[in-house]
């Protein structure tokens, strides 16, 4: 069997296709059971989170297993598999390993080092055991994977490479300026009252907001975690607990709002926001157009031109012979190479060099090209600078809203109202592309290797113990074979004769296989040693089904002694 990840993040997909790829937990329940139920998978742990969907398993065939495992994940995502295939990526065995580490560490993070990814990891591991769907190699890899995030996070300072999501959400919010003085006195309102929304909670408690008022559809949830908020010792924040249908009311009182929830469809739509800074200002909200983005990263479309209209053209149409065509091979047809030469100078803004005349063929090249141009869209068209595009200065937000939710909680529609900041996991994917990185990740890179390493040793290690365990098992079964015969054939020996006839014998034998087991070990935990193990069977003649009552012996112990 060998470890396989088929997934799609933000590294690969854009978020528009992870929106419609999230699951939720019944998805991610049904994907695990399908998963082991399908021939190739004999274990499988699904890693979901917002920026990532990850369908991890053991299998017993590469290709099939790919296939089976992009299918699966297409129907339960409900993407299709056709538009789903292009921003898949698979890992395999070693690098398969690599990849969870390197997740684990948080190299592979939005937001480089933040910490949020190992409680999802271990939620992950959690909901595999409690479905049976993590076998030894799963709860070996997850286990190990925990153990390499704390230690990068321990031995390095990855932390200072990047924040969790909540903390560079809200500096994307306070645009540049300290986040406690952004934050101070302002009155916060959290939707949710899960893992990331308690972290968002409990951070602008520690940022110095006046208020947080939380508000969820379990409505206890909400209570429990505006409790510990209030209870806390490090901070002196005011918190409360709403029903949800209380949100609309508390939008128009809120300075801040954070959003993560579970949901499948919207929680605050466009209108919503709107309304509620309507309540705020008292007068009625202002779309923005979309043009200035667009403009400011210089893709606004070239202003159309014709021949003859700009100051130095060369070429006029009002001079070309009487009947021009409007499909313009007239355009073209009959003009010296020169001139077209000199034409297609103009319009690139250069000069022509006569030392470096064009060929005839060159020049055949060339008009044939601007009659197909002239043909397609009835003239030649020019460059021109773009015309300066006018952006609308958008006024001072009263109303910040971060949306940490895949799918997303808030409306996109809201970037455009006037007086309102939204800052979003599209737009946190685009502003960490940015993000500086620190000189600790490459450290933490080091780790990662050599923890792969380690742990592709341990397993191939562990895949020979039934082996060796299964010719210890034999020697000792030949040794009570030959004491009992010699009991027979000498039945004067006393007890004491009989011991010392016994330590011997089991001490010949231990000896004996010492040497090679030990060798043996070390030898499969190299690269390519996975063949040792079939060696010893064909040596010892050891049978195929002794060797495999040990494994399922061993995983029988690992399952009972599992953490809970």
């Amino acid at each position: 069997m060998s470890l396989l990840v088929v997934g799609l993040s933000h590294r690969s997909a854009p978020v528009s296709v992870l929106e419609r790829a999230a699951l939720s937990a019944d998805a991610q329940t049904k994907l695990l059971q399908d998963t082991v139920a399908a021939e190739p998978a004999t274990e499988a742990a699904v890693l979901a989170t917002c920026n990532r969907i990850e369908l991890y398993a053991d299998v017993d065939k590469f290709h099939a297993g790919v296939a089976e495992l992009s299918t699966l994940l297409a129907q339960h995502s409900g993407v299709g598999l056709e538009e789903l295939t292009p921003y898949l990526y698979v890992h395999y065995e070693d690098r398969a390993v690599h990849h969870l580490f390197s997740v684990a560490c948080g190299l592979d993070s939005m937001v480089v080092g933040e910490g949020q990814i190992l409680g999802q990891i271990k939620d992950s591991l959690a909901r595999a055991q409690e479905l049976h769907t993590a076998g030894r190699l799963l709860n070996d890899l997850f286990q190990q994977a925990l153990r390499v995030g704390k230690r990068a996070h321990s031995e390095t300072g990855i932390d200072r490479a990047g924040q969790s999501l909540v903390t560079f959400g809200l500096q994307q919010l306070a645009v540049g300026a300290d986040v406690a003085a952004w934050a101070a006195g302002k009155k916060a309102l959290v939707i949710g009252a899960g893992s990331m929304s308690s972290l968002a909670a409990a951070t602008l408690a520690r940022a110095g907001v006046a208020e947080v008022v939380v508000a969820n559809r379990t409505f206890e949830r909400a209570e429990r975690l505006a409790q510990i908020l209030t209870e806390g010792d490090d901070t002196a924040v005011t918190a409360r607990a709403v029903p949800m249908d209380a949100v609309p009311g508390e939008l128009t009182r809120a300075d801040v709002v954070v959003s993560c929830t579970g949901a499948t469809g919207l929680v605050l739509t466009a209108e919503t926001v709107a309304q509620a800074v309507e309540g705020r200002t008292g007068q009625p909200v202002a779309e923005i157009a979309d043009s200035a983005p667009t403009a400011a990263k210089g893709k606004a479309p070239l202003p159309p031109t014709s021949v003859g209209t700009d100051d130095n053209c060369p070429l006029d149409l009002a001079a070309v012979q009487s009947g021009f065509s409007l499909m313009g091979e007239a355009a073209v047809a009959g003009m010296d190479a020169a001139t077209l030469e000199q034409h297609a100078a103009w319009a690139a803004g250069g000069t022509i060099d006569r030392r470096e005349r064009r060929t005839p063929e060159a020049d055949a090249e060339l008009i044939t090209a601007l009659a197909a141009t002239a043909a397609t869209v009835g003239r030649i068209p020019e460059r021109r600078r773009p015309e300066p595009v006018a952006v609308i200065p958008r006024p001072a937000p009263s109303l910040f809203l971060l949306d940490l939710a895949m799918p997303r909680d808030i409306d996109a529609a809201v970037h455009r109202l006037a007086g309102v900041r939204l800052v979003d996991i599209e737009s946190l994917a685009e502003a960490s592309a940015d993000a500086p990185m620190a000189a600790d990740v490459d450290q933490v890179r080091r780790i990662v290797s050599d923890e792969v390493a380690a742990f592709g040793a341990a397993q191939r290690a562990a895949h020979i113990t039934p082996t060796v365990v299964a010719l210890r098992t034999m020697a000792a079964d030949v040794v009570a074979h030959e004491i009992a015969r010699l009991d027979g054939r000498l039945p004067d020996l006393d007890e004491r004769q009989r011991g010392e006839i016994r330590q011997a014998v089991h001490r010949v034998v231990d000896k004996l296989l010492h040497a090679p087991t030990v060798r043996v070990k070390q030898l499969a935990a190299e690269p390519g040693g996975a063949g040792y193990a079939d060696a010893l069977r064909t040596l010892f003649d050891l049978d195929p089904e002794t060797v495999a009552a040990v494994s399922r012996a061993g995983d029988s112990t690992d399952k009972k002694d599992r953490p809970a």
